[in-house]
């Protein structure tokens, strides 16, 4: 379970890695069955890929833009999905579908698994704690949660408490492509930001960037992709006062095949976001043979920077610029980063890598229900 799939990515890492998980399982003989709201200009597929795919179209009940979306009749097929399952895997945030689903394990008395892509954080506000008194005893009963960083599982153990379920470390995973970073030298000289346009990403950070980058390296253009979340307007602005309109450009959201092809074609990625629970838009890019520059905010920075995998900066727009346009000038400099995001993806990030500790995790949790 995941709480939206969408034509334009806008749920964005849970969706993502909910759906690589699955179609890897299904590759591996499993049967897989996604159940989630659809928000699109289409009908929702029936399928994604080898996984079943059962969806209604997502209402707001609530405010916010996911917090308070729903369908009723999504809880039936919560209620008959889960009954055919062996193993229950709710990809948890704070917000109505993840608590229906939660509801539903416990009223079903599965034994299921939790995973919170950083969503589930300490909140004071007086609506998150009135919330948590009816999510926080169901996410308890999870027979494990997983998360991505020792930063989510203390966060995540102050919000359930003593006494709770087992915290398992899972990073997330992306299907290696081989030939990603074989055509790199021929790609366009341009910067990529992919990722919602909403403060926390940063995107203005990244117009920034491109401003400073633009008076050192006058053929580089700049595009930035994805749903926009608040910050569009903002954008739009820096954009025109820096005089960048034929510089820097904004594409829109992407579904998943076109943001494999703008990280294949891309020459630099930039992630400014701060506060980052993982960065799975990092590892698709190293994926996909594209240099990432990030920032120490990105819990996985650490990591990347002790493999040479990416450049990691202090999220400030000068030492983003000087991260690109070193990039852009040093072809060694970009080789040695390509091919360290390429073995850091197949030794630790690969979907094969997370989907065997995951069916390990499954088997077990499996053997717990046949033999209670």
């Amino acid at each position: 379970m995941v709480t939206l799939v969408s034509d334009d990515g806008a749920y964005g890492g849970p969706t993502s890695v909910a759906t690589g998980q699955l179609e890897e399982c299904a590759a591996r003989g499993h049967e897989a069955t996604l159940v989630s709201l659809w928000q699109g200009r289409s009908p929702a597929p029936a399928r994604i890929g080898a996984v079943a795919l059962r969806t209604r179209p997502a209402r707001s009940l609530l405010p916010g833009r996911f917090t308070g979306i729903m369908h009723p009749l999504l809880v039936r097929d919560l209620w008959r999905s889960m009954g055919q399952a062996d193993v229950v895997h709710i990809h948890a945030g704070r917000d109505l579908v993840s608590l229906a689903a939660l509801a539903v394990a416990a009223l079903r008395r599965k034994r299921f698994l939790a995973q919170t892509h950083g969503m589930v954080e300490p909140r004071r506000a007086a609506l998150v704690r009135l919330f948590d008194r009816v999510y926080v005893p169901l996410l308890r009963r999870a027979r494990g949660c997983l998360v991505l960083t020792e930063r989510e599982r203390l966060a995540l153990a102050q919000v359930i408490g003593p006494g709770g379920p087992s915290l398992l470390t899972l990073p997330n995973g992306v299907r290696p492509d081989r030939d990603g970073a074989e055509g790199h030298w021929h790609r366009d000289r341009e910067v990529l930001f992919l990722a919602r346009l909403h403060p926390r990403k940063r995107p203005e950070s990244f117009v920034e960037m491109a401003a400073l980058v633009h008076r050192r390296v006058l053929d580089a253009r700049f595009t930035l992709y994805g749903a926009d979340e608040g910050s569009l307007p903002a954008v739009r602005r820096l954009i025109a006062s820096h005089g960048l309109t034929d510089i820097v450009s904004y594409g829109g959201a992407l579904d998943h095949a076109e943001a494999v092809r703008a990280y294949a074609k891309a020459a630099v990625y930039v992630l400014p976001s701060v506060d980052e629970p993982f960065g799975m838009t990092v590892i698709e890019a190293m994926s996909a043979g594209t240099p990432v520059v990030c920032t120490d905010g990105c819990a996985i920075a650490d990591d990347l920077a002790r493999r040479g995998a990416a450049v990691v900066t202090d999220g400030s727009p000068s030492e983003l610029a000087d991260a690109v346009c070193g990039l852009l000038a040093d072809d060694e400099r970009r080789h040695a980063l390509v091919s360290a995001g390429r073995r850091a993806v197949e030794e630790t990030f690969s979907i094969h890598a997370v989907t065997d500790r995951l069916e390990e995790i499954y088997r077990r949790l499996c053997h717990i229900g046949c033999t209670e």
